[in-house]
């Protein structure tokens, strides 16, 4: 690799720890490495993907990112219940509002259907005492 690339590389790295720093404070300790044994370019790949040039553009900050990834994964259902929980944890990490992540899933219900926001919000609600328990 040239020095150009290696540069532009690591900045790359850099910007996806930041962004992921802001999804989740958690995530500052985590050792990308780890993947290294079974997927030797995993961990580049993903946090570039994830974070890095392709959703780490200006426009939106974190927590609102993270409200319209719940959107989705609400729409998407049961099938997404663990990621959307994951998600909502993230949300609230980066200063989303119980009100604001209620107010996502509710307004979801006309494109998923009553059913995927109802459970979206039992999800959701399990997630908040879980947060407040944390808290106190």
């Amino acid at each position: 690799m040239s020095d150009a690339f290696t540069k532009l590389f690591q900045q790359m790295m850099q910007s996806g720890q930041e962004m992921a720093r802001a999804f989740n404070p958690a995530l500052e300790n985590l050792d990308p490495r780890a993947f290294e044994k079974m997927i030797p370019t995993m961990p580049a790949d993903m946090l570039e993907m994830w974070f890095g040039r392709t959703f780490n553009r200006d426009g939106l900050d974190a927590k609102t990112r993270l409200l319209v990834t719940i959107a989705a994964l609400t729409v998407l259902g049961a099938h997404a219940e663990p990621q959307l929980r994951l998600t909502i944890r993230h949300a609230i990490e980066a200063g989303a509002t119980a009100r604001e992540v209620a107010e996502v899933i509710y307004q979801m219900g006309m494109f998923g259907g009553i059913p995927a926001m109802q459970k979206a919000l039992e999800v959701a609600q399990t997630v908040f005492t879980e947060h407040e328990g944390k808290q106190e």
